[in-house]
């Protein structure tokens, strides 16, 4: 019908079992992942593929332990920007070696930063450095002191 968007098809609760075992692990053998949900691995096989197909999955990627060495004070840095300059500053926000991802958000701020550091230092020397970029008006910063995914579920 006219006026009507376009039709999401929602995910059902075996492909969110799924996404969620290779969220965990993104390595797991098909026949693993077939045996943790139930099914078989033409079944599995062919779900992943369609949701590759369909965009729900976008990509697979790993996390090395240089990644994590590399940068081992994380944190997350709320930023509020004056006016239009939202893009103007994910773009600068970007191209700095510490910025793991920028997302856009809505609520009191416009953007949440992730940022990498080699140290305590490195992070406050970054975070002033973002804080002196024109058009950001106020930030807030929240260090990771710890991170946790799903365990294995059976």
């Amino acid at each position: 019908m006219w006026g009507e968007g376009p039709r999401v098809e929602r995910l059902d609760e075996t492909d969110q079992r799924l996404i969620a075992a290779l969220r965990r692990d993104g390595r797991a053998a098909v026949s693993d992942l077939a045996g943790q949900l139930g099914l078989s691995r033409a079944t599995v096989r062919a779900r992943i593929e369609r949701l590759v197909a369909k965009g729900e999955i976008s990509g697979f990627t790993v996390l090395t332990r240089s990644d994590v060495a590399a940068a081992p004070v994380r944190g997350l840095m709320m930023l509020s920007i004056d006016g239009r300059g939202t893009e103007r500053i994910v773009q600068r926000l970007l191209g700095l070696p510490q910025v793991q991802a920028v997302h856009t958000t809505n609520g009191q701020w416009d953007l949440i930063v992730e940022i990498g550091a080699r140290s305590l230092p490195d992070l406050d020397e970054t975070l002033l450095a973002i804080r002196r970029f024109e058009g950001v008006l106020r930030s807030e910063t929240n260090l990771q002191l710890s991170s946790r995914k799903p365990s294995a579920r059976l």
